[in-house]
């Protein structure tokens, strides 16, 4: 029995995920395939389009035979902590022999010699780093920097590292080869290239294009379930979830959903009240409480608390942050290394029931069915990461266009998605 993990968001599940399955499958020759999949809030700081028991269906009507949550705490962290925490679980429930990522490179040795650099942290690159820093960079910025001068330093010619720290995918595979490689895992990593359409582009380019583009394009539309743009991009099962939460009222959700509840938080906050949120500092509780001030859209929210050192992405998951009350307090016990503790299934398919009960016998980890049977568990990791899943959901479906649906408590009373 060979197991294939996937680290995935599918927000939402489209043809080029269905790529990326289908080639992971034929090159790991695997009988099954795992995923670990982002909930209700992604990597980004954005909300996602549907609920994760939605996109739960749609992974499991596409090939996918059991889904595990990714923990907000990582699902929502930096690109470092994001790929530890799913690479983790992967690695704890004890049946994956193989991870397979999407990379612009395809090169998976080449992007494991770059992680190994990143491990080992050698002091020259180190000391690049921190100059990189004092000049007020990004951490993205200022590693892309220290890595190049690394390579020119130690004569690397034949990898060109700044094309392959330059693409984002590239950038997150390397974190999952680092992931590995700290807690010397077992697990065999395999890469699949991507192909035709970059992660970041925003329009749609044809039958495979990015999460970003079908996004933008539905957040644009007044869709119909015959949307001949919609399907050509994305599968049939796809399509058909996507409109049963459309004509029910629970979706698509946007960040801009968020705004007046985030900026009402913010603008009910002195700056000292703002520097308890995770990631806060610096001086940027100044910026976020006078850009709360004078933002009147969530755009210009964003707009006027980015800067050189703090990027977009960072600033939605600070804002994020602030909305769910993530402290960094929160955040210094629960994003380690030796985190997740738990791996909390949300859906799975008749190959998918035969995986658990493999699980059970060699998980390392508990598997959460129920969450009301760990929220009041005697870890208090654990017992925290719980209740922001279920604080972030309960906040989650404040968003629903119908009010029917916008009960709290729905992480106990949803059932798991079972095909």
């Amino acid at each position: 029995m060979k197991v294939l993990g996937l680290i995935v968001e599918y927000n939402p599940f489209h043809n080029g995920h269905l790529y990326h399955l289908e080639e992971s499958k034929k090159t790991s020759g695997a009988d099954f395939a795992v995923c670990v999949m982002s909930g209700n809030f992604i990597q980004r700081g954005e909300p996602a389009i549907v609920n994760k028991w939605a996109r739960a269906k749609m992974a499991l009507s596409s090939g996918i035979d059991l889904v595990i949550e990714l923990p907000l705490a990582c699902a929502m962290a930096s690109a470092e902590y994001f790929a530890s925490g799913a690479v983790r679980i992967l690695n704890d429930i004890g049946i994956v022999d193989y991870i397979c990522f999407g990379s612009e490179h395809g090169d998976v040795a080449e992007l494991d010699y770059i992680a190994q650099i990143l491990v080992d942290e050698p002091e020259a690159y180190k000391s690049y780093l921190k100059k990189e820093l004092d000049k007020g960079l990004s951490y993205p910025a200022a590693r892309e920097s220290a890595l190049k001068k690394y390579a020119a330093l130690k004569t690397i010619s034949d990898i060109n590292i700044s094309e392959i720290i330059a693409s984002s995918n590239n950038i997150l595979g390397i974190e999952y080869l680092k992931a590995l490689k700290r807690i010397k895992s077992n697990i065999t990593p395999l890469t699949i290239k991507r192909i035709n359409n970059d992660y970041n582009t925003e329009n749609i380019t044809g039958s495979i294009s990015s999460a970003s583009s079908i996004r933008k394009y539905i957040s644009t539309k007044n869709l119909s379930s015959s949307d001949n743009v919609l399907a050509t991009t994305l599968p049939k099962s796809s399509i058909d979830v996507l409109f049963e939460e459309i004509h029910a009222g629970r979706g698509p959700i946007f960040k801009e959903d968020f705004y007046p509840i985030i900026t009402s938080l913010i603008r009910k906050m002195t700056p000292e009240q703002l520097k308890v949120f995770a990631y806060v500092s610096e001086g940027l509780e100044n910026r976020i409480k006078s850009a709360a001030d004078a933002a009147g859209t969530y755009e210009e929210l964003i707009e006027g608390i980015c800067t050189r050192r703090y990027t977009r992405t960072r600033v939605q998951r600070i804002l994020m942050g602030i909305l769910m009350g993530v402290t960094s307090e929160d955040i210094n016990m629960l994003s380690r290394f030796d985190s997740p503790q738990y791996a909390r299934i949300l859906g799975f398919n008749s190959k998918g029931k035969q995986l658990l009960s493999q699980i059970k016998k060699k998980s390392s980890i508990p598997l959460v069915l129920k969450t009301a049977d760990f929220i009041k568990s005697c870890d208090p990791v654990l017992k925290r990461k719980l209740e922001l899943e279920s604080l972030s959901t309960d906040l989650y479906v404040m968003c629903y266009k119908n009010p029917a649906f916008r009960k709290a408590g729905q992480e106990f009373t949803q059932n798991i998605i079972i095909m």
